[in-house]
């Protein structure tokens, strides 16, 4: 059985382990930075602070059977504030047209924006490569968690929700964009900056050009990564507009990969949640799959997907997960289709 779940501190070790086997910016092979992304999550979830900012939200997905952490997703509450900006790359067209020799052209371009007051960002999704194609759809569990608490806590998200996907990268792993506009201006690697970005972005906008730059001008390669995503995101991409978000014409200044927003109230998942009370029955037939959560006393938070039944205001699950979980008949249970 696999259970949704807040991060603990126990959980350390197996997402060093995790982190070693998969390249992602969210999930750095330092155990000292995975230590404190915990401790700021075990205070979010316990403690929300009135600074959206300040909220950093880390989700697991557990195999019961071996005791290991084999997946994670995150939330920031609030990703973009006057002192660390969010930053973004506007995609557009500039149309030049000269009439002595009736020529014209479309280019388009790419200029540096930023949002001080910016929104919820949904991210750090990564799943142990031995669990992919489980047929208990892993990867969709451990993103769609992050869709139910925030229907449980609308009041802790901003209006807007944010997903920066990644793009494809070369044969080395490298980003062509960045190659082509990042290091001739910051004159570092991209993990570099990234990792720099996390800490201090003024020197993005102190050295990032400030005016359109011209994709023409570009690397065919470059130009070909802005807005598109990796194979492996895809299947992201594909989960995402399914369920409301859409591109905005805005990409990540280092990579060009693109940017997917769609408003909190607007994603089918938050709109389809529902808060339910538990209802016993000896019935063994059950509609459709659920994520459901219930009040845990080890977590602040804890979910698992399980057939159900929904008449009405009462919820009817599986006796054995009744059993397993020492659910109670009255129980409030929170509920997102899957």
């Amino acid at each position: 059985m696999f259970v949704l779940r807040s991060v603990s501190l126990n959980d350390l070790n197996d997402l060093y382990e995790l982190s070693g086997k998969v390249f992602f910016i969210n999930l750095p092979h330092d155990k000292k930075i995975i230590e404190t992304k915990i401790n700021n999550s075990l205070k979010s979830f316990k403690h929300p602070s009135s600074d959206f900012s300040k909220n950093y939200y880390i989700f697991v997905i557990e195999d019961t059977e071996t005791h290991k952490v084999i997946g994670v997703s995150m939330i920031h509450a609030q990703h973009g504030t006057e002192k660390e900006p969010h930053f973004f790359l506007r995609v557009a067209n500039e149309h030049k047209y000269s009439q002595s020799i009736n020529t014209g052209f479309v280019h388009g371009t790419l200029r540096l924006g930023l949002d001080t007051n910016g929104p919820t960002e949904i991210g750090g999704l990564v799943l142990s490569p031995e669990y992919r194609g489980n047929p208990n759809k892993l990867g969709k569990q451990i993103s769609f968690i992050r869709f139910l608490y925030m229907a449980l806590n609308k009041k802790q998200f901003k209006k807007t929700v944010l997903s920066e996907l990644m793009p494809p990268l070369d044969a080395d792993g490298n980003s062509p964009l960045w190659e082509a506009i990042g290091r001739r201006f910051l004159n570092m690697d991209y993990e570099q900056a990234d990792r720099l970005s996390r800490s201090n972005k003024e020197f993005i906008l102190s050295l990032f050009p400030s005016d359109n730059i011209y994709m023409t001008l570009l690397p065919l390669e470059a130009r070909n990564a802005i807005s598109k995503v990796g194979r492996e995101t895809e299947p992201v991409k594909k989960m995402l507009e399914s369920i409301g978000f859409s591109y905005v014409n805005e990409v990540d200044p280092f990579d060009g990969g693109p940017h997917f927003k769609s408003s909190l109230k607007d994603i089918s998942l938050i709109k389809e949640f529902k808060n339910l009370t538990l209802e016993l029955s000896e019935q063994e037939e059950f509609d459709y799959d659920h994520l459901v959560s219930f009040q845990s006393e080890n977590h602040p938070f804890l979910a698992i997907k399980t057939k159900a039944k929904v008449e009405n205001e009462s919820i009817y699950l599986p006796q054995d997960i009744i059993e397993q979980f020492n659910l109670k008949k009255g129980q409030p249970i929170a509920s997102i289709p899957f």
